[in-house]
């Protein structure tokens, strides 16, 4: 009597493969962040009107000093105004497909009153008041495609440092369109949405932190920015 043995049948599985993020896809918003979070050694990728923009390799001189010289002086602010965080490189969670990485921004806390806040997964949602871009010339969609998209979620100001050209632009939203900023009579820009946040663009372009530190710190010693802090602390208060 011989004796047939069944052997368990094979289940196939079916593995899914996740496209990697490309420079131009375009994609919903969802959809963006599902590539991206499979991505985990990507460090930048932005979402523009539903269109993918990846950066190239980040030159030091081009990019990253002046970055980090921008993040510096937000940073000094930031640390003498209670009620104002920042950040650089985070994803904005903006409505529709944008989801922007900007090089740095200044937001009103959300327990003080601000208009953006931070959701579960820690990104931010809303237009931070304040965004910074390092950007090459007036070519760059910093000045463009980023520039309408920061207009239309109520972007308060926002800063563009052409590196190439040597410039660096101050834009403040009046009436729903970003208009430029004139330098006050002492050579600098003076923030509306944040008093005492000021700026000397020509120490800089030329990388004087010294004396960029300097002109902030005349900044937030004004009456102008301790009511700043005192509102912040009263709307929190509450």
């Amino acid at each position: 009597m011989s004796t047939t043995i069944e052997l368990p049948k094979k289940t196939a599985t079916i593995t899914e493969r996740m496209p990697p993020l490309q420079n131009g896809d375009r994609l919903t918003a969802e959809e963006f962040e599902r590539r991206f979070d499979a991505m985990p050694n990507l460090k930048f990728a932005e979402l523009i009107n539903g269109v993918v923009y990846m950066s190239p390799p980040i030159g030091f001189e081009s990019h990253s000093s002046p970055q980090f010289h921008f993040i510096g002086w937000l940073n000094f602010y930031g640390m003498a105004t209670l009620g104002v965080r920042g950040g650089g490189n985070t994803t904005l969670r903006l409505p529709l497909a944008n989801r922007p990485q900007p090089d740095g921004f200044l937001f009103v806390s959300p327990a003080c009153g601000g208009q953006a806040h931070i959701d579960a997964r820690g990104y931010v949602v809303g237009g931070p008041e304040l965004v910074g871009e390092i950007s090459a010339t007036t070519a760059s969609y910093d000045l463009h495609d980023k520039l309408e998209l920061y207009e239309r979620n109520q972007v308060q100001e926002y800063i563009v440092w052409r590196v190439f050209d040597q410039a660096i632009d101050w834009f403040r939203l009046r009436n729903g369109k970003f208009e430029s900023m004139a330098l006050a009579a002492d050579g600098c820009y003076h923030s509306e949405v944040f008093p005492g946040l000021w700026l000397d663009p020509a120490a800089l372009i030329r990388g004087d932190m010294q004396a960029v530190f300097q002109t902030v710190q005349r900044g937030v010693a004004t009456p102008e920015h301790a009511a700043l802090v005192a509102r912040l602390q009263a709307a929190a208060s509450r």
